[in-house]
């Protein structure tokens, strides 16, 4: 109950703007959890773990197929962020430490609590036992790595989110939405794709009806006048005739003409006088999209794929998009397919269907989602997560989160390759990606709120202060790095990057929010993978050099 009492608050805090300003659910959800736990509440880190699990692999799996693509030399720049990041984040702990004469417990609880990098309590703590002072002084300085976490992590998940979210596009002079919608818009080649409720006014394929005026022609005739238009219905005498292509037309037939526009149009002016209104020439048209699972198409340029498919087969039927490891592409006759590529075709049913049959698998629309895809995904992920590999006597794993994004990024990489498995609806996986985000920060608040007040009335706020510097100076530096000799220039790329850079989950969250598609994730993924490691790294060096 406490943590859907969060859930509530915190999302409703969250909406409220104050000019530019706008908290958001995520890091709502945070502070009203924090209000929550002061009255005792006792919450299982496991519903943490699988909330964030539920959340981290429906983000890789929304972005796997374009990850992949994206990796090679145009990485270099995310790593670059990560590194920029972990090496100032370090500095920046040092400094604070040996300014104000921090032990090296902590130290090192600035470091995992203003960084929000868990991992650094167990390097921190591993290495302390080393440094050769006696067991009751390591004892209390890991139990100072506790406090320092304890008091600086609720900022140092706060922090990132106000940076990202309204810092970043206050300095770039650009949103997160409208820097989404243009590089997406450049992934899909130009291709224009339409938001939620939105429509042509200017549609490529129309149907027309026209008065013919003209004799001596039949429907093949018509057809053969543009190569893009289907004499779909004839009306005679208030009554449908024969479609037959040799059927002969007389003047006063009403002709349906389907096709492109341009080619209708002219068409039609060749044929007769358009009319209006003609309920009983209306015909209802079905899009589809199919799996071109043909082996001799791929290598293929679309021209000579439907070169290869007959006139019969092809009648009736318009190849109006074609996605790609789920983008849309530009439709060109010069395009190769892919294996995998995904084509919507426009016709009546019967035409349709019969296209189908020729080409390739049709994907039927499903609000189902294939729950043994996806769990065996999660499941998957989770046992990547439990591998550890030691660098010296450090150890490094990519745990739950680690292991789950990249499962995530697998799955949805062959499921873009393979389209009629592993259905997941786009609904469903943001549905995921809100929920488990939220639900983890708000069990993150109830667990160490208590705990974190209590800290803070003890030790005051100076420690809490430090932590705000330990979370705000290498994000600040690192931003000014990425925009200055890294040359981001696209706000939500940017902001995904950064957010990545850090391990900052939350703050990911809420850019995905701003930017209301997928285009943030890439880097965030690349950055997360690398600031996992590094960020991990800081806990032998904090203790070595503070």
């Amino acid at each position: 109950m406490a943590l859907f009492l969060a859930l509530v608050l915190g999302c409703w805090i969250g909406r409220f703007r104050f000019g530019s300003f706008q908290l958001g659910g995520v890091a709502g959800s945070l502070l009203a959890a924090v209000l929550i736990s002061q009255v005792g509440v006792h919450i299982d880190s496991g519903i943490k773990t699988v909330l964030f699990a539920l959340f981290i692999y429906a983000v890789g799996y929304q972005s796997g197929p374009q990850f992949f693509r994206s990796l090679g030399r145009q990485s270099l720049k995310e790593i670059l962020m990560a590194i920029v990041l972990a090496v100032t984040g370090l500095i920046t702990v040092v400094a604070v430490a040996r300014i104000f004469h921090l032990d090296k417990g902590l130290a090192a609880g600035l470091a995992a609590g203003g960084l929000t990098q868990s991992a650094i309590i167990g390097t921190a703590g591993s290495s302390l036992e080393k440094i050769g002072l006696p067991l009751a002084q390591v004892q209390q300085l890991q139990g100072n790595v506790a406090v320092g976490y304890a008091v600086t992590y609720i900022f140092g998940s706060i922090g990132p989110i106000l940076l990202c979210i309204n810092v970043l596009p206050w300095f770039m002079k650009r949103s997160i939405r409208e820097d989404a919608i243009r590089a997406e818009a450049e992934q899909a080649g130009g291709v224009h794709i339409m938001g939620e409720g939105e429509v042509s006014a200017f549609p490529h394929l129309v149907g027309r009806a026209y008065r013919l005026t003209q004799s001596e022609l039949t429907i093949e005739m018509i057809e053969k006048m543009a190569a893009g238009i289907t004499v779909e219905k004839v009306i005679r005498d208030d009554k449908p005739i024969g479609m037959e292509g040799t059927a002969a037309l007389v003047p006063g037939d009403r002709v349906l003409l389907v096709g492109h526009r341009s080619e209708v149009l002219a068409a039609g002016q060749k044929i007769g006088q358009e009319i209006g209104e003609s309920p009983d020439l209306d015909l209802s048209l079905i899009r589809r999209d199919v799996v071109l699972s043909r082996k001799d198409f791929v290598g293929q340029t679309i021209d000579q794929c439907v070169q290869s498919v007959s006139a019969a087969v092809r009648h009736g039927v318009y190849l109006v998009a074609l996605s790609r490891a789920g983008k849309t592409v530009p439709v060109t006759g010069s395009l190769k397919i892919m294996a995998g590529d995904v084509v919507t075709l426009l016709g009546t049913s019967t035409d349709v269907d019969r296209a189908v049959a020729q080409i390739g698998t049709p994907l039927v629309p499903s609000l189902k989602t294939d729950l043994v895809f996806h769990a065996l995904g999660v499941a998957v992920g989770l046992l990547i997560g439990l591998g550890v590999v030691h660098l010296g006597s450090v150890p490094l794993t990519l745990g739950s989160g680690g292991g789950a994004l990249l499962s995530g990024l697998l799955f949805g990489w062959y499921q873009s390759r393979h389209p009629a498995t592993g259905n997941m609806p786009r609904a469903a996986s943001t549905f995921l990606v809100d929920f488990g985000l939220a639900g983890f920060v708000a069990v993150t608040g109830l667990q160490t709120g208590q705990q974190a007040i209590a800290t803070i009335m003890q030790h005051g706020v100076t420690l809490f202060l430090l932590g705000v510097v330990v979370t705000l100076v290498p994000l600040i530096l690192t931003m000014l790095f990425g925009r200055y000799v890294l040359r981001y220039d696209n706000t939500a790329i940017f902001a995904g990057a950064l957010a990545g850079s850090r391990s900052a989950n939350p703050a990911f969250g809420e850019v995905l929010n701003k930017a209301g598609n997928a285009v943030p994730t890439t880097p965030f993924a690349i950055t997360y993978a690398v600031a996992n490691v590094l960020l991990t790294l800081l806990g032998p060096l904090v203790v070595a050099f503070s």
